[in-house]
């Protein structure tokens, strides 16, 4: 049995140690916090409980095949409950749409909105999606790459690809088959989850509309972070080492360069092969200093960082809201022009509101409300000083609070900024990481593999597939894979589970 340490007990890391468990591995996982989850936190005060990363869940069945690796079954351990409407959206001329979760629902809703030509189109959009999403995800997303030429290796795929358009614009994509402005807008803005504009956007990337929209948004019952809880609880129960307060402080060698161990917590701790599930840059500087980052890193593009107020008032919110509410300024295609090419604050930004407090009383005194509200910023790359800037942007979400009609008295509130996403050790202070632009999308991305130090191994959002809750189950997923063909070659033999030179 071989030793594998996972440092970060996120959403990557438990996907990754869920794997090794099952490959047989003897896995310790490594946290510095003192709860599972890391980007996917949770914040208790005064009664209020939020979420403090991501608060969409989307393609459960990744969930449910990490339980099922440790021998358990996900409805014993989670309760989700899909959201139908998956998303309210509110337009600047009052106007609202539903994202339903049936195709028959939508297709009504878009008839009730008077959306007729809409409506006969969506069940070929749909269709698109389905193909786009059963191309992409076997033969690009759950799969790692060694070189851009892997691409060659599935020419079928890669040639469906290119006959579904995948490598046009998204927006223009999506207008090929939808008319109404209001419905690209909400079928295209999930390129902001990979940093870029739709306009720039490949078609490639509506496989997150299809995640979202088609697929459908589910709520794990007592808040997003219950799922990290519950898969770290698996992990324990099938033997796995789960240390909370336990940062990672350096890698060790051995005599011949390979992976040794860890030094954590003030023990240096053997280890056969490791996946470090830190954001890239900031494990390149923590953990392998000896190192120069790859190249991909040294001049990489970032995605847009996000404001995000977690605010618990008094009152409920009015008829009509959803748990998952978008308010689409009158701006669109400037507004990304401000956001990622001038990095500046929006003049007319988009928001998300979330109030998992409607599905979820729990997580709010009786009579309140648990609120998160999210506006894309500019990265710390930008001239934006935030120390003097929070206190207006925090007064600016609570005018647009009040304007929308949301309760608005406040009882409890946090704000964070890109100086915090920072403090958390994200690189520029966005939970975002790398845009996935043409050159750092598949192959092209930095890899999950450090060559140069046999035995490292990385996941998360910064290396592939990419961003996004689903994105980083696969990572972890991925890198399990990486350490199943190394350690599978024998490439261990020889090395003692002791402190090597720290390199």
């Amino acid at each position: 049995m071989s030793r594998v340490a996972v440092v970060g007990a996120g959403l990557a890391g438990l996907a990754a140690a869920s794997q090794l468990v099952a490959d047989g591995h003897d896995v310790v996982v490594l946290e510095r916090g003192g709860a599972p989850g890391g980007r996917a936190g949770s914040l208790s005060a005064d009664g209020f409980r939020f979420d403090t990363g991501p608060t969409v869940l989307t393609m459960p069945h990744l969930l449910d095949r990490a339980f099922a690796r440790l021998g358990r079954q996900r409805t014993d351990l989670l309760t989700l409950r899909r959201l139908d409407p998956a998303y309210r959206a509110v337009y600047a001329d009052g106007s609202e749409l539903l994202v339903r979760a049936d195709p028959a629902d939508q297709v009504a809703e878009l008839r009730r909105r008077g959306l007729d030509s809409d409506a006969a189109a969506f069940p070929g959009f749909v269709q698109w999606l389905e193909e786009l999403y059963l191309t992409e995800v076997p033969h690009f997303i759950e799969r790692n790459f060694d070189s851009p030429l892997d691409l060659l290796t599935r020419p079928g795929a890669a040639a469906a690809l290119v006959r579904l358009g995948g490598f046009s614009s998204l927006e223009k994509a999506v207008a090929r088959r939808i008319s109404d402005p209001r419905l690209l807008r909400l079928f295209t803005f999930q390129a902001m989850y990979a940093g870029l504009a739709p306009t720039r956007a490949l078609a490639i990337y509506a496989v997150i509309t299809y995640m979202d929209c088609i697929a459908g948004v589910h709520y794990p019952e007592g808040g997003m972070h219950e799922v990290p809880r519950a898969l770290a609880g698996a992990l324990v129960d099938a033997g796995a080492e789960v240390r909370y307060d336990t940062g990672v402080t350096g890698l060790l060698t051995d005599a011949t360069g390979k992976l040794a161990g860890l030094e954590a917590g003030g023990e240096r701790i053997g280890a056969d092969a490791v996946v470090v599930t830190l954001d890239l840059p900031v494990a390149y500087r923590e953990l392998l200093p000896q190192l120069r980052p790859p190249r991909r890193l040294k001049h990489a593009a970032y995605s847009p960082s996000a404001l995000v107020w977690h605010v618990g008032v008094r009152g409920l919110p009015g008829p009509g809201v959803a748990h998952h509410n978008i308010h689409f300024g009158q701006a669109w295609a400037s507004s990304f022009v401000e956001l990622i090419d001038r990095k500046q604050l929006m003049s007319d930004p988009s928001r998300l509101v979330t109030v998992p407090s409607l599905d979820d009383p729990g997580l709010a005194p009786a009579g309140h409300s648990t609120l998160y509200v999210l506006e894309p910023v500019p990265h710390l790359g930008a001239r934006i000083d935030w120390e003097s800037e929070s206190g207006p942007a925090r007064e600016r979400l609570h005018r647009f609070l009040s304007g929308q009609g949301y309760p608005d008295d406040v009882v409890t509130e946090r704000l964070v900024t890109p100086r915090d996403w920072a403090a958390q050790g994200m690189e520029l202070g966005t939970p975002f990481s790398l845009a996935h632009t043409f050159f750092q999308t598949g192959p092209f991305r930095p890899s999950n593999v450090e060559s140069r130090v046999p035995g490292v191994f990385f996941a998360g959002s910064g290396t592939t597939p990419g961003v996004g809750v689903p994105m980083v189950l696969i990572s972890g997923e991925l890198a399990a894979e990486r350490v199943r063909d190394y350690l599978g070659r024998g490439s261990q033999a020889g090395v003692r589970h002791t402190a090597g030179s720290a390199r």
